[in-house]
């Protein structure tokens, strides 16, 4: 057995802090590491897990924090953070913790369920005539939810969609499962580098609804307006919504997952008209019925509790940035320097999307070569620089600018690419 002195060396050893400036712990950590590597096999190598580059403070054991350019879950802001680390174990004088406290007692239904509901309604000025819904299971649960809630609007269960990349496909197909889908438009045809222009869509006049990607986080293809349609107007906001002012009275549905813009993983954030309810079809799981969940407050079940929280405290951070007008125009900021580094490399980055349609929440960008790719990541980690990998499916690199990425960490990002591009060009 390993004494806890021990194993608080090996947790500096893991995490690569070394306890600095104390020489019998210096000691002890040596004669520890010897007992350690001989009961512990030899792990398996695994090229991607990024080891930590040493960031110690004057004591030895704090390890600052990085700039995260994750495309989700992503970064949150700091502010957040730290208030809610602050009321873990003692959540508004009540004796508990967020995390244990009942999702249908007065202080969770006021403080939480009410208050974020009322802030988000300020925040994109919701019609009255329009639900929210505060629901369990992630954006691409509402692939499923969304044409079992609203196929029933054509009597043919037929509903038209804009095809955009991997996340508007994966809508296609699960939708495909329950009624007739019309592929209105794609932009294959560009290798989704660009929106087909509505003049050339194929819409049915007596549609279900219209549904379309706002966003496309893997590809960075992101449309630069919203669609003119007399059907319902659907629209995954998973990457966009909180990004910049929004007219929510254009749309019939919206949904996004929470871990970009909004919250913690795990929550999904429904904002629905609400004729549109009330009109599931028959087999319709109780649970994936929005008239369930608008009669019961979102507490039907019990929900996501602490992402719910943390999109309060998110909501909050907005207001005090000065709402969706300074969001956007800090996002608009963030995205042109990094674009602009870009564009004036003279090809050693490159980004396919056509500039009207770029997204300013995912930059996807590639190198001269996969191997540049890798040492790329690879320095821009040393560099505090984070989770800079594209996506599997694509390659490459990838930076997200969620509003919680600050200014700060864009600049800093510029920097390393203007001076990478120098080095190795």
């Amino acid at each position: 057995m390993l004494s806890r002195t021990s194993n608080s060396l090996l947790y500096c050893e893991r995490e690569k802090v070394l306890p600095c400036g104390k020489d019998k712990l210096k000691n002890q950590y040596l004669q520890v590491r010897g007992v350690y590597n001989a009961i512990q096999p030899t792990p398996a190598f695994r090229p991607e897990i990024q080891t930590a580059p040493q960031r110690l403070s004057n004591k030895g054991l704090f390890m600052s924090r990085l700039y995260n350019f994750g495309a989700g879950p992503a970064a949150l802001p700091e502010a957040v953070l730290k208030k809610a680390q602050a009321e873990l174990l003692n959540w508004h004088d009540t004796g508990m913790s967020i995390l244990e406290i009942g999702h249908r007692t007065p202080e969770f239904m006021q403080q939480v369920a009410e208050k974020t509901e009322q802030d988000l309604r300020a925040l994109l000025h919701i019609p009255e005539n329009y639900r929210v819904l505060f629901l369990a299971g992630g954006g691409q649960s509402q692939f499923g939810m969304v044409p079992l809630n609203l196929l029933s609007l054509n009597k043919h269960l037929g509903a038209d969609y804009i095809d955009t990349g991997v996340w508007s496909r994966k809508a296609i197909t699960e939708a495909q499962r329950y009624g007739k889908i019309n592929i209105a438009a794609s932009s294959a045809a560009s290798h989704y580098t660009d929106i087909p222009s509505p003049s050339a869509w194929t819409c049915n006049n007596d549609a279900a609804y219209l549904h379309y990607t706002s966003n496309e986080t893997i590809g960075g293809l992101a449309f630069p307006f919203i669609p003119e349609t007399e059907v319902p107007l659907v629209a995954d906001m998973t990457s966009s919504l909180l990004s910049e002012p929004l007219d929510v009275s254009r749309f019939g549905l919206i949904y996004a997952g929470a871990q970009k813009n909004i919250s913690a993983a795990g929550l999904t954030i429904v904002i629905i008209r609400d004729d549109l309810l009330g009109h599931a079809l028959p087999f319709t799981p109780t649970l994936w019925n929005y008239q369930t969940h608008d009669k019961a407050k979102s507490l039907f079940n019990t929900p996501p509790v602490f992402a719910w929280y943390l999109a309060g405290l998110v909501f909050d951070w907005i207001k005090e940035q000065g709402g969706l007008e300074e969001i956007k125009k800090i996002n608009s900021k963030k995205a042109e320097l990094i674009y602009h580094i870009i564009d004036e490399s003279e090809g050693f980055y490159k980004n396919p999307i056509q500039v009207p349609t770029r997204s300013k929440m995912n930059i996807p960008f590639f190198l001269p070569s996969p191997e540049l790719e890798k040492t790329f990541v690879s320095e821009a980690f040393q560099h505090n620089l984070a989770n800079l990998r594209g996506h599997k499916l694509s390659g490459g690199i990838r930076a997200s600018l969620y509003n919680a990425v600050t200014l700060e960490a864009t600049q800093a990002l510029a920097n390393f690419m203007k001076t990478f591009a120098k080095k190795y060009a």
